[in-house]
């Protein structure tokens, strides 16, 4: 029998309501949840998650971390902390801004206050890459929603220094984040996101973190997300971004969580002329089992799209890559290009990669490469020749699996905060 998933009704009101939301939110919120056991779980690509417990839900609103971790202050990087937010839930508790965006009329808000203050912008765009309605996980994650950021850059206005977010979830608690970030016309904006757990899980929970990134024409984002949860969660991630004419949308994803963990990256190249390129690196370690699903998809004309994922993956661990790479009828002189590989470093350890190429246009360029081994025991043998111990050498082929990848990141901020997140899983 199916144990039942969410909250009951009455409570998803109350929460609402506490959070003083609008009716139309609150109408999501309930049919969203009157979905959940309508719908079915999503199937990623060679991963069952049946008998993963998402039914596990913590929320207590009233909660929230009275000072940062050790954990959370290492993730803070001293030369972009000028425009620093920390958010715990619903609730900002601390927050650095070294330029005047206020003036150039960026909006940077705690999701629950813009939806408030910001109502029709949010309104908008909400919801309008990440459907509610499809699949019980989308439905989960809209009914339950207690955290989140809204972003808004006006048109034409260039953010100087990245701004840096890290969400903080509380032991044994489970968030529902959801960041919404619209960078409008010829608008420029870096950003970096770090989720992660105050300290160790003690007990399992479910969580889903949702971001929708808007494009507009002529719009640059580089989106940076570096993923550190703690073993205790069962965890759903899907970021999205729709991009318009002649507008580059750059993903770097670090993952480096030891919970159990379903990750999608959607790309969806919607104006002639658009851009994308999604770069993910990822350690898996203890039993964990990780899967990766990277979609880009090509509507408009000469548009590029280039997927590059190396991970490796420790003792019994599950690392899985799908990669779909999709040129559209009427996509022509586009170009879609992919590269994963998997790395084993033990018997137990497990990789797939699985490329995929949906070409329904002809005058267009798509290839594809995938690789899954075990580690070069010639490459062992060499470095331990030389003196270096077996859990250094492994420690810097690792390394230099992952660095074709880090070295292509275009923010050196990032790379720094990449190797440090690395060092620290290894």
């Amino acid at each position: 029998m199916e144990t039942k998933m969410g909250l009951e009704q009455q409570e998803i009101i109350n929460l609402s309501n506490d959070l003083q939301e609008p009716s139309w939110l609150q109408q999501l919120r309930l049919q969203a949840l009157n979905n959940i056991e309508k719908l079915p779980l999503p199937k990623p690509d060679k991963t069952k998650i049946d008998k993963w417990n998402f039914s596990s839900i913590k929320l207590d609103m009233g909660k929230k971390a009275d000072s940062l971790s050790g954990k959370v202050k290492t993730l803070i990087s001293e030369e972009i902390n000028q425009n620093l937010i920390i958010i715990n839930k619903n609730n900002v508790i601390q927050t650095i801004q070294a330029e005047d965006l206020t003036s150039k009329g960026v909006i940077i808000k705690n999701l629950h206050d813009a939806v408030k203050e910001n109502e029709d912008l949010v309104k908008k765009h909400l919801g309008s890459i990440f459907k509610s309605e499809q699949h019980k996980l989308s439905a989960l994650h809209y009914s339950h929603l207690n955290s989140g950021l809204f972003i808004y850059v006006p048109k034409n206005v260039v953010i100087e220094n990245a701004i840096q977010v890290v969400f903080v979830q509380n032991d044994g608690e489970s968030l529902f984040n959801h960041v919404l970030l619209v960078a409008d016309q010829h608008s420029s904006i870096t950003y970096i996101e770090n989720l992660v757990s105050n300290s160790n899980q003690v007990e399992e929970v479910a969580s889903t973190y949702v971001t929708e990134v808007v494009v507009g024409d002529g719009a640059n984002v580089t989106y940076a997300a570096i993923d550190t949860l703690a073993k205790g969660n069962v965890a759903y991630v899907s970021r999205r971004a729709n991009v318009g004419r002649d507008a580059k949308m750059l993903w770097a994803n670090g993952v480096m969580n030891d919970s159990n963990t379903i990750i999608e990256n959607d790309t969806y190249l919607i104006g002639d002329g658009a851009f994308g390129d999604t770069k993910i690196v990822t350690i898996g370690n203890g039993n964990q089992i990780q899967n990766f699903t990277t979609k880009t998809i090509h509507t408009g004309k000469r548009t590029e799209g280039f997927i590059l994922k190396h991970g490796v993956a420790l003792e019994e661990s599950t690392s899985i890559f799908n990669g779909i790479g999709k040129i559209e009828h009427g996509a022509s002189k586009s170009d879609a290009e992919q590269t994963s590989r998997v790395l084993m470093l033990s018997k137990k350890a497990r990789g797939d990669a699985n490329p995929m190429l949906l070409i329904d246009e002809n005058d267009v360029k798509a290839g594809h490469a995938a690789s899954v081994g075990r580690i070069d025991e010639l490459q062992m043998y060499y470095l331990m020749s030389r003196g270096i111990s077996r859990k250094e050498a492994e420690r810097l082929i690792i390394l230099g699996f992952l660095a074709p990848v880090i070295e292509a990141i275009p923010v050196e901020t990032v790379k720094k905060q990449f190797l440090n997140v690395i060092e620290r899983k290894l």
